[in-house]
């Protein structure tokens, strides 16, 4: 007779393959469960792919990209034509009218802070519409007191509400928000993905409204949208939407795991070329920056990124609705609209969080062996602790978890870019919870 099928968790990975992991049968036959139900959450994430493929596709078929664009240059990067073609793609696939995509932006907070420092001057006023805003920001605003050089020390007013009451814009609490005062520029800040939070992040939809309020209140006001997490989550991007600009990280989302640093800024062509006076100087803009010979992995990632992103969204569904059967609560829940890669997933203990990150941190290609322990991260305000076995530093897209050590101990998990992965640490997570 031949030898017994082995289970298998319905996506190819049989039981033989993960007993040296020490995964017990009940977690495995859960998975199998888990990767039915989830079957319909899947189809929709993979038609927001197919047409953000064909977008992005498109864009570097009009820019006519060639390998010859995929060349490093030195010293000042004068005539880098590789440069100028990878902003025009970005450009295209955010509907906008530029776009600055380098690599000496060293994070998404940092692109961010190009727009916020490039655009506001004393008198003026931030407004973060979506409550506050990410720890690695606050610092630079003047929110976290003892920061040198943040905007509050240049004396640009700083206020915040959250403008959205269950999914809804709260006309009300928006307009008394940007309403009133016509001197001085206003800057409108949304941030897309949930942070540290424990609320859903902002759809595109939502932040189409946003925007359209916070023109009726303050026709002048300029909208930001911090885009961190967010690319290709959803058919469009915020600045096909009336967004002025949106900033990120080229080693989370639109990176395609193979960037291995880098920011970008793109909308309102005005508003990019300040930006970029920040990022060089003031007249000099993006005509300057070298290329390191890294020009292709910008370019192939960019073109990878829908279908990446889209692998990572699936792996936060499993997530979402396995942890939801062990009795965890999620955010969002499997089934929910999804505007990022981030899986939250509330734990209740300390003891909880530290054992799922060494779960996540046991499925990982890189220091597999590494023990995640809390400790100090610059720009937050709580102890981290944080699983991330990455080919690239603090590379999000690939898969990691992080948590602020503080109540109600929260662990948020994001990425994947192997799908069996991500099942592999939801698995390890549990079985070092002992679920």
């Amino acid at each position: 007779m031949g030898r017994p099928h082995p289970a298998s968790t319905g996506d190819g990975l049989s039981l033989n393959h993960l007993e040296r992991f020490g995964i017990g049968r009940r977690l495995l036959r859960l998975a199998e469960e888990v990767d039915e139900e989830i079957r319909p959450a899947l189809t929709g994430i993979r038609r927001v792919e197919a047409v953000n493929h064909a977008r992005v596709l498109a864009a570097f078929q009009e820019v006519r990209v060639s390998p010859w664009h995929f060349a490093e240059t030195s010293g000042y990067g004068l005539g880098d034509a590789g440069r100028q073609a990878l902003d025009e793609v970005w450009a295209r696939v955010f509907g906008a009218e530029a776009a600055l995509v380098r690599t000496q932006i060293v994070s998404g907070t940092h692109a961010i802070g190009l727009c916020l420092f490039g655009i506001l001057q004393r008198g003026d006023r931030l407004l973060s519409l979506t409550g506050p805003p990410y720890d690695t920001l606050r610092g630079a605003i003047g929110i976290r007191p003892g920061t040198p050089g943040s905007l509050a020390e240049r004396g640009v007013e700083y206020g915040e509400a959250c403008c959205l009451t269950r999914g809804k814009v709260d006309g009300e609490r928006l307009a008394a928000l940007v309403g009133g005062r016509r001197h001085g520029r206003t800057l409108a800040l949304i941030q897309r993905a949930r942070g540290y939070g424990s609320g859903p992040g902002v759809t595109v939809a939502q932040i189409s409204e946003l925007t359209r309020a916070a023109s009726r209140a303050c026709p002048e006001a300029i909208v930001l949208v911090d885009n961190c997490y967010a690319e290709f989550t959803d058919r469009t991007e915020p600045t096909h939407e009336g967004a002025h600009l949106v900033a990120g990280s080229l080693i989370k989302n639109p990176g395609g795991g193979l960037a291995p640093c880098g920011g970008y800024v793109a909308g309102r062509r005005d508003l990019v070329e300040l930006a970029a006076g920040r990022l060089t100087l003031p007249g000099l803009g993006g005509e300057l920056g070298a290329t390191p010979p890294w020009g292709r992995l910008l370019f192939q990632g960019l073109y990878l990124a829908p279908a990446m992103v889209g692998t990572a969204m699936a792996g936060a569904v499993f997530a979402a609705r396995f942890f939801e059967r062990l009795g965890f609560s999620t955010c969002p829940a499997w089934d929910e609209t999804r505007s990022d890669i981030v899986q939250a997933v509330e734990l209740g203990t300390r003891e909880r969080v530290l054992a799922f990150l060494r779960g996540v941190q046991r499925a990982s290609p890189v220091d597999a062996f590494v023990t995640p322990e809390p400790g100090p991260l610059p720009g937050y305000g709580d102890a981290v602790a944080m699983a991330a076995g990455t080919f690239v530093q603090g590379a999000t897209l690939e898969l990691s978890a992080d948590a602020p050590l503080r109540e109600p101990y929260r662990v948020y998990l994001q990425g994947g870019l192997v799908g069996d992965q991500a099942k592999l640490a939801c698995l390890l997570a549990a079985t070092e919870m002992g679920a």
